[in-house]
């Protein structure tokens, strides 16, 4: 059973520091676009959102979902 538990553990890790980073380059990614753009806010905007799901991902548990 443990090994069960340490293997979710690592997977739920995993799962978790990818969504992270692909939050952060999708603001990355928006930023970009929103230098480039004759109307930046939206992007901006979008970056903002991508910004704090990569905060709040962190705090996600097993329950959450």
């Amino acid at each position: 059973m443990t090994e069960d538990t340490a293997e979710f553990e690592r997977g739920w890790s995993a799962a978790l520091k990818a969504a992270r980073e692909w939050h952060e380059s999708q603001a990355s990614q928006a930023l970009v676009q929103a230098r480039r753009s004759r109307f930046p806010k939206n992007l901006e905007r979008e970056a903002e959102v991508h910004r704090k799901s990569a905060e709040l991902i962190g705090s996600l548990s097993p329950d959450d979902v």
